[in-house]
């Protein structure tokens, strides 16, 4: 039976690659919104994980109320299950753009499959964001739209209270559901925009709908069709659009189309020399988000006067400058994220190729043995990441089953979260760097100098610091 698993998180902070869930709540309805079942637990943070303080703020999860949870390698499996229940379209607000990255990572560092939810079994996915732009774009009598600072605000928690989608505090999991469930309700009153709009999140007919677009010139052998591309990133200022051109799919990452922007004035400016300063892609998979529409008059239209001039100016530009413009096109086909070396396990998610079968299920008999055989099967994987997440699992999960050899290399591992320096920290795929317990400090510091805190927050905090001191310092260390 098909269904929607309506679900949000909050995070132990911004990191996808280090941070890790601490609540998770779903609501999973038919495909009607009649409710089937709901699901909320709290996750007890990994002995590795700093929190982040600005994190604790806001969702207002205390230390001690997140030690009860359960442990992230049974959160991991049961969350996995959830969403992969065949038919299941997963779905929240800005779930694609954040959520799911959190969910991704927590499947490889716990050795399940991190993509299946996107396309096995008949699963898929969709983002309440995108279609919520929509509406606001078409659809004004929908909802009670609200402002912050003078102007437009699109952020759940000022939806939810304009519109009173739901009750409970802002950030806590479950509401942030309810107030999606209840805003998904009032779109689907609106059930022939609703419909053409989940088609987006559908691959098959986001491909149809893509080779539709009008072309906007030919050059040499090539096509190049135009659209509108609706995006989140884009903010109210910009009424989340601009005007894009299909330069081809990238070469190296195949699923994804490439999308030049032509509204931005520097384009024109370009030289041999300056392309990656001077141009701007946007990588688009089908059924993901931006929504591309046609360059329609009805669309076009809400653009600002002058991108619009701008836009037009280069797309002239661009035909009488082919040389250029097949440069920019190989640059941009060609572009590859450069490899990170030395990448921690936990972060080499898109580093790493795909499991060979042999390791697949080998993580298969990981998850489907007892406990205390686990520990025999690490050193089994061949393929460093995979047998560093496998001993990470039972040493952040179950640590009284490792052996002393195993327990030394985890110990290594945990001096690199507490580093001398925060020069010195682990950094991501992006190359953004881990907390440290330095970095935490430090932040909390700054932030009990703001007026603006709460006493809960600032209890919070409290808790937080004493925490830190507790289990990662170096004297910490030196007694394991």
């Amino acid at each position: 039976m098909n269904s929607y698993l309506f679900y949000d998180i909050e995070t132990s902070g911004l990191n996808n690659a280090f941070d890790q869930i601490i609540q998770f709540a779903a609501i999973r309805t038919d495909m009607l919104l009649n409710e089937i079942e709901r699901i909320n637990f709290l996750v007890k943070p990994r002995p590795d994980v700093i929190i982040s303080p600005r994190a604790i703020i806001t969702h207002q999860i205390s230390v001690s109320d997140a030690m009860s949870g359960i442990c992230e390698f049974e959160a991991a499996v049961k969350i996995h299950k959830l969403i992969n229940e065949p038919g299941t379209v997963s779905l929240g607000y800005n779930t694609i753009g954040f959520d799911d990255e959190f969910l991704r990572f927590t499947f490889h560092r716990n050795l399940l499959p991190p993509y299946t939810h996107q396309y096995h079994n008949g699963c898929r996915r969709m983002d309440l964001f995108p279609i919520t732009i929509m509406y606001w774009l078409y659809r004004k009598n929908a909802l009670n739209w609200p402002e912050s600072n003078g102007k437009p605000s699109l952020r759940l928690e000022h939806l939810s209270a304009t519109n009173n989608l739901t009750q409970g505090n802002a950030h806590d999991a479950l509401v942030d559901v309810e107030a999606t469930v209840s805003l998904t309700k009032r779109f689907m009153k609106e059930m022939e925009m609703w419909n053409y709009l989940s088609g987006f999140f559908v691959k098959s007919i986001d491909r149809q709908r893509m080779a539709k677009l009008p072309v906007a010139f030919k050059l040499e052998t090539f096509e190049h069709t135009s659209g509108m591309m609706i995006n989140g990133e884009f903010g109210t200022d910009m009424l989340f659009q601009a005007p894009v051109l299909f330069i081809g799919n990238s070469i190296p990452y195949s699923n994804q189309t490439l999308w030049l922007r032509t509204d931005l004035p520097e384009l024109k400016d370009t030289t041999l020399d300056t392309i990656p300063e001077t141009t701007r892609i946007l990588r688009k998979r089908f059924g993901e988000p931006g929504i591309l529409l046609p360059p329609l008059e009805r669309y076009v239209r809400r653009l600002d006067p002058k991108r619009l001039l701008e836009s037009e100016k280069n797309m002239d530009w661009l035909q009488r400058n082919p040389e250029i413009f097949l440069a920019i096109i190989k640059y941009h086909r060609n572009f590859q994220y450069p490899e990170i070396p030395d990448l921690d396990a936990d972060a080499a998610l898109y580093q790493m190729d795909f499991m060979p079968r042999k390791t697949e299920a080998l993580c298969r008999q990981f998850h489907l043995s007892p406990i205390q055989e686990k520990e025999k099967l690490i050193d089994q994987f061949q393929i460093s990441e995979t047998k560093a997440l496998a001993l990470r699992i039972l040493a952040r999960n179950y640590p009284e089953s490792l052996s002393a050899a195993h327990r030394k290399h985890f110990m290594q591992y945990m001096k690199k979260v507490i580093p001398p320096s925060q020069e010195n920290a682990l950094c991501d795929y992006r190359g953004n760097l881990r907390t440290t317990p330095a970095s935490a400090l430090a932040e909390i510091k700054e932030l009990k100098k703001s007026s603006d805190l709460t006493n809960i927050q600032l209890r919070l905090l409290d808790e937080l610091e004493a925490y830190i001191y507790s289990n990662f310092s170096e004297k910490f260390l030196m007694a394991l």
